[in-house]
């Protein structure tokens, strides 16, 4: 009997271990996580004219948050939204039109707006193309999300760039 007691209190042990030793196993944070270079391009509609914007991102535990601009503020956009396991993800972006940006009989300079993105990540970043509902309301966007290399070093400041 007291054989089967001490194998008993090693079992748990025992998978405990096991399970550390698993490469697919994961404690905290997720295959995405990681900071990324938003990339936003949107094509030219009616009277207003194409634009691009380049801002940080960051995904923790498969949450996706990019901010451009202070928030609020005019010219404000946040995007944020749930990235599955196998990479695709349904982005929400709101934000406030920019004088140069505003378009369309709805769209006046200061006013709130939003969509969605369908986008999709691999292991270096991804990309992602702007729901534009009847074509109406909305304008042609792409984006690109290029990951960062957590082991990179920063550029140094006082570095001239070459002619």
């Amino acid at each position: 009997m007291t054989r089967f007691v001490g194998l008993h209190r090693a079992v748990p042990l025992i998978a405990l271990f096991s399970l550390a030793l698993m490469p697919e196993t994961s404690i905290a944070g997720g295959r995405y996580d990681g900071n990324y270079i938003t990339h936003l391009a949107c094509d030219a509609h009616e009277e207003t004219p194409a634009y691009k914007w380049e801002f940080p991102s960051e995904v923790k535990d498969s949450n996706f948050h990019g901010q451009h601009g202070e928030e609020g503020g005019v010219g404000y956009l946040v995007i944020d939204g749930k990235i599955a396991d196998d990479g695709s993800a349904k982005l929400a972006a709101k934000g406030k039109v920019s004088n140069s940006h505003a378009h369309g009989v709805f769209a006046l300079h200061g006013d709130n707006y939003g969509y969605n993105i369908k986008a999709q990540f691999d292991d270096k970043g991804g990309t992602g193309k702007r729901d534009e509902g009847a074509g109406v309301l909305g304008r042609p966007c792409s984006f690109e999300f290029v990951k960062q290399d957590p082991n990179a070093k920063p550029p140094d400041a006082g570095a001239k760039a070459p002619d």
